[in-house]
C-alpha cells in the first residue's frame, strides 16, 4: 500500500502519476461501499449508457470515418476496424452486461477459509479488492463498459487507455458514466478514469506505488512492451492461438458445425480459431465438407500437403510453417491433418498460445486425454472456441483474458479482481506461549 504523496509533489507531478495517485485515493473509499450502494450505481449506468445511445453511436461513427484511409492503406486491419465499430445493437450488449454484473454475488469480504489455531484466537481468510487496475487496450470500445462496471462491483478503481483509433467513442463513454458517479456522492469520480496519450501510457506503467495491477487488450507487440516497461504485475495474453481438433470419433455434422463457428461467427477476437487439426483416419470424409462450408463464408484455407492432397481441386494455399504460429484475426484458417490424437496434442502444446482449445469427439478416453494434457487455460470437448468468453460463463463481463498461471487463468471476471487478506482474532494470545510449549495449536479447519 502507498503512502499519501505530499500536494505539492502531485503539483509538479505528471498527469498520470496525479491520477494514479487520485485513483488511489478513490479506491479506498469504493472498498467502503456496501454491496447495495455498488449495485444501485451499476444499474443507473445501465440506463445510462441506453439513454445515451446517440451520442455514443455519433462518436463511433466519428472514429470509424477517421479510420477508413488508414484501412484502405493497409495500416489497420480489417479485424482491428471489425473491433472498433459499435452498433445499436452493441450499446444495449453494454448495458446488458453491465447489469449482468450488477446482479451477481457480491465479491468482497467473502469468507474463504476459518481456521481455529487454538482456543480464542480463529484465522479468517476473506476477498478484498486489489485496489487500482491499469486496462490498456486497442481497438475495443466495449471494454470501457465492461472494465468499469467490474471494478466498481469489486471496489476498485480503474484507469484505462484506450487506442487513439477509438479516442472519440472511449471519452463518450467514459464521460457518461463519470457524469452518472457525480448523482451518487458516495462514489468517488475518480474510480474511473481516461488517460490520452502514449507518453502517460509509459507514465502510469512507473506508478508501481498506486496502481496494483496491469492488464494489457490487445496485439502480442501492446502486452509485450506493457511487460517490458513495467514493474507493476501485468495480467494479459500476448496472442490467441486457438485449435479445434476433430478426432476419429468425431460426429461429421457437429464437427462442420463447431468449426465453422469457431472460425466464421466472428474472426477479429482472441477466443476464434486459427488451427484446424483433423485426424487422418476421418480426413478423407470430413475435409470436403467443411472446406465448402468454410468457403461459402469467403475463408481463405491454408493446408498442410495432406490436406492439399485429399483436396486437389480446391486451390488451397500451402501452409508453412509460421502459419501454425500465427493469430490471423481474420477469414483465414490453416489445416493440418494428424495421425492422432498424439500428434494433435503435441502440436496445440508446441503451437498454442496456450488460450482455448476443443477436441470435437464421442469417445470420452480420447476427449478426457485431450482436456487433461492440453495446456491452456480453456479446453473444450464439442463446443466452439468461441465459448471463452466472461459473459458467456455468467461472469457478467471480462476485463481480459489470462494465459498466465499465476493470480487468474482464462477470462477474468469480479474474482479476478479480487484478492484476499488474513483477519487474525485472538484474546491476548502471545506467541512466546507457544515456543516455550505452554499452549499447543489446534490448526482446526472450521466450516
Amino acid at each position: 500500500m502507498s503512502q499519501p504523496t505530499p500536494a505539492s509533489t502531485l503539483a509538479s507531478a505528471a498527469p498520470a502519476a496525479a491520477l494514479a495517485h487520485r485513483a488511489r485515493i478513490a479506491s479506498r473509499q469504493l472498498a467502503k461501499l456496501a454491496a447495495e450502494a455498488r449495485n444501485e450505481v451499476l444499474l443507473a449506468a445501465a440506463d445510462a449508457l441506453e439513454q445515451s445511445s446517440r451520442r455514443i453511436l455519433d462518436a463511433n461513427e466519428r472514429d470509424c470515418r477517421a479510420a477508413e484511409p488508414a484501412v484502405a492503406a493497409g495500416k489497420m486491419s480489417s479485424a482491428m476496424f471489425a473491433r472498433l465499430r459499435v452498433s445499436e445493437r452493441g450499446v444495449a450488449q453494454m448495458a446488458k452486461q453491465v447489469r449482468e454484473v450488477a446482479r451477481m454475488d457480491d465479491p468482497l469480504e467473502r469468507r474463504l477459509a476459518v481456521t481455529e489455531l487454538d482456543e480464542g484466537l480463529v484465522l479468517y481468510k476473506e476477498s478484498c479488492p486489489l485496489g487500482v487496475i491499469g486496462v490498456i487496450f486497442e481497438s475495443r470500445p466495449d471494454v470501457v463498459p465492461q472494465l468499469a462496471s467490474l471494478a466498481l462491483k469489486s471496489g476498485n478503481a480503474a484507469i484505462m487507455k484506450g487506442g487513439s483509433e477509438a479516442a472519440e467513442t472511449n471519452e463518450a463513454l467514459v464521460g457518461i458514466w463519470r457524469e452518472y458517479l457525480a448523482k451518487f456522492p458516495a462514489v468517488p469520480a475518480d474510480s474511473i478514469s481516461l488517460l490520452h496519450s502514449r507518453a502517460d501510457v509509459l507514465d502510469l506503467l512507473a506508478q508501481d506505488r498506486d496502481v496494483d495491477l496491469i492488464i494489457p487488450r490487445g496485439s502480442y507487440e501492446l502486452v509485450q512492451y506493457v511487460m517490458k516497461n513495467s514493474r507493476i504485475p501485468v495480467l494479459g495474453h500476448g496472442e490467441g492461438i486457438c485449435h479445434v481438433y476433430v478426432d476419429r470419433a468425431a460426429g461429421i455434422k457437429k464437427a462442420v458445425a463447431i468449426t465453422y463457428d469457431a472460425k466464421v461467427q466472428y474472426p477479429a477476437v482472441c477466443n476464434a480459431a486459427e488451427t484446424l487439426l483433423v485426424d487422418e483416419a476421418i480426413a478423407r470424409e470430413f475435409l470436403p465438407q467443411v472446406v465448402v462450408k468454410l468457403k461459402e463464408a469467403a475463408v481463405e484455407i491454408r493446408g498442410c500437403a495432406k490436406t492439399l492432397a485429399l483436396l486437389p481441386n480446391e486451390n488451397l494455399k500451402q501452409a508453412t510453417e509460421a502459419d501454425w504460429a500465427t493469430e490471423y484475426g481474420d477469414l483465414i484458417l490453416s489445416i493440418k491433418v494428424v495421425a492422432g490424437l498424439d500428434e494433435a496434442i503435441d502440436h496445440i502444446n508446441r503451437y498454442s498460445s496456450h488460450h482455448t482449445d476443443a477436441i470435437v469427439t464421442e469417445d470420452s478416453a480420447a476427449a478426457g486425454r485431450f482436456m487433461n494434457e492440453v495446456d491452456s487455460a480453456g479446453v473444450f470437448q464439442n463446443a466452439s472456441t468461441r465459448f471463452a468468453d466472461g459473459f458467456r460463463y455468467g461472469f457478467g463481463a471480462e476485463v481480459g483474458i489470462s494465459t498466465s498461471k499465476l493470480h487468474a487463468r482464462g477470462p477474468m471476471g469480479l474474482e479476478g479482481l479480487t484478492t484476499y487478506k488474513y483477519k487474525l482474532v485472538g484474546d491476548g494470545h502471545t506467541v512466546a506461549e507457544y515456543v516455550k510449549g505452554e499452549r499447543q495449536f489446534k490448526h482446526r479447519r472450521l466450516q
